[in-house]
């Protein structure tokens, strides 16, 4: 006689072997693990439920999933933002901003604030446009850090409410126009030519003065050197004439200065004769004797004169 397991048997118990390993693959797929410096948000039936953290976690199978992993890490972002200053120069300024989720603010990032990353570049944009077409372009320049600490400010009093950490925000360089490049080196230019011109102007000055002083002192010395001749031709003529009253008997002093004068006279135009060709003085007897006459004509003129002192 065959004995046989009934058929019912055989597929229960085939159903509880498929139970059993299903049971086992979702009891097994329970279990999660979640990276340092990451967070899980875990829900059940849609509904928040718990903060998985860092290292092994379990979720009730077919209940509980989990439905986003949180970046801890320090984010970093680039905004550039173009605006005009209050001399009506477009600019760019480059901002970066450095931040991050605080771990025990997971549940307020992921469900308060859709999207991040536009509400950081909104903020800065705002902070932005409302600070630099209130400053001059040097301005701006010199107040970099006070731009970025107000950014900061700003953000770190709005994303805090989302659960969000505004490590820093960086104004990394303000990048102007390319007009307002071209005008701002054309004014350096001119600015530099100026001072060179200054410059120059001053050396000419100091030139110009030096040259000044020595001719005034060459003025000066060549009046010394005229007086010094003079004086040594009227001492040279006293001393000729005292000379010659001496030396000659009964001449008076008025013509013993005529025959003196007579021949210096002479004596000029063999010098004159000796350096040129052409003699302009004339020099005929009569011209001679006509000289004579006038200068004793002088002589007597300034002896009556001072005769009636």
């Amino acid at each position: 006689m065959n004995s046989s397991v009934p058929d019912w048997i055989n597929f229960t118990n085939g159903f509880l072997l498929v139970f059993a390993i299903a049971a086992l693959v979702a009891f097994l797929s329970s279990f999660f693990t979640i990276h340092t410096k990451q967070a899980g948000i875990v829900e059940r039936f849609g509904k928040f439920k718990t903060i998985a953290t860092e290292g092994l976690n379990w979720k009730t199978p077919f209940i509980d999933k989990l439905v986003y992993i949180e970046d801890l890490n320090m984010q970093l972002m680039d905004i550039e933002v173009e605006s005009k200053t209050q001399d009506d120069a477009t600019i760019k300024i480059p901002v970066r901003v450095q931040y991050f989720v605080l771990p025990d603010r997971v549940k307020e990032a992921y469900y308060e604030l859709d999207d991040p990353e536009d509400q950081i570049k909104a903020h800065v944009e705002n902070v932005i446009l409302a600070a630099v077409p209130k400053m001059d372009l040097d301005d701006t320049y010199k107040q970099e850090d006070i731009i970025a600490k107000r950014i900061k400010e700003s953000l770190s009093e709005v994303m805090s409410k989302f659960g969000y950490s505004i490590e820093n925000a960086l104004v990394t360089k303000i990048v102007p126009s390319p007009a307002v490049v071209a005008a701002m080196n054309d004014i350096n230019t001119q600015r530099r030519q100026k001072t060179a011109n200054e410059a120059r102007a001053e050396s000419e000055k100091v030139l110009l003065i030096g040259k000044a002083e020595g001719e005034k002192q060459a003025q000066i010395l060549a009046g010394e050197g005229v007086a010094g001749e003079q004086k040594a031709i009227v001492d040279g003529l006293r001393d000729s004439l005292k000379d010659f009253e001496e030396g000659v008997s009964g001449v008076t002093p008025n013509a013993a200065m005529v025959l003196i004068m007579m021949a210096r006279y002479f004596d000029a135009l063999k010098e004159m004769g000796a350096t040129s060709n052409t003699i302009l003085i004339p020099h005929s007897p009569s011209t001679v004797v006509d000289l004579q006459s006038q200068m004793r004509e002088a002589i007597i003129s300034g002896s009556l004169v001072g005769g009636r002192k």
